[in-house]
């Protein structure tokens, strides 16, 4: 499926030292045609860390797409009941959103719009990077996995022997892995070898 003209909603969670990764992919997305609305959790618009300040980070995204970053609950929220978006794709999706998903919390912007989303029986596009992904959200991985209208950008254990029960998506897939989820297809294989 052709994404020019379809809105997105782009969820950045706090696994900083993926947003290098994930800044291109929005502006794929931008670049084919698709109208960007960026959703950050608290955590990502509000933390300096080593890999950037917060607050360039959010003037970067908000160029990117020309949208204001939404990051409250509050301005969450109507993204459901009006009917805004045809994906909400959560990149990075950290372990502590994806257990917070799996177990119907909803406590930050980005979870919000999921679920608002989730209701109008819309696709929701998740690109995980959690260091605990075959130990403590192995379970959140596997509930999600098999949730309707939940799709995977294909992972991997990025650092098997340093961190061996790591997951990360491979974030230039998130386009691909778009297009497949509007068609409710879930991109295969979902499970690859990093290559590093």
């Amino acid at each position: 499926m052709e994404l020019n003209g379809k809105n997105i909603g782009f969820g950045i969670t706090g696994s900083f030292c993926t947003f290098e990764a994930i800044i291109p992919e929005i502006k794929r997305l931008v670049d084919v045609g698709a109208t960007v609305y960026p959703i950050m959790s608290e955590a990502a618009a509000t933390t300096d860390t080593r890999f950037g300040k917060a607050q360039d980070i959010v003037d970067e995204v908000e160029r990117i797409c020309g949208q204001r970053v939404i990051s409250t609950i509050v301005d969450a929220e109507p993204i459901g009941p009006k009917r805004l978006l045809d994906l909400v794709v959560v990149a990075p999706c950290t372990g502590n959103t994806l257990a917070k998903m799996a177990n119907g919390i909803t406590d930050t912007a980005v979870l919000m719009a999921a679920k608002a989303h989730l209701r109008n029986e819309r696709p929701v596009l998740l690109a995980i990077s959690t260091n605990d992904g075959l130990s403590n959200n192995a379970k959140n991985l596997g509930l999600l996995l098999n949730r309707p209208l939940v799709y995977l950008v294909p992972f991997g254990q990025d650092d098997p022997i340093g961190k061996s029960r790591s997951l990360v998506a491979d974030m230039s897939l998130i386009l691909p892995a778009a297009r497949l989820a509007l068609e409710s297809k879930q991109m295969q294989p979902i499970l690859f070898e990093w290559n590093k």
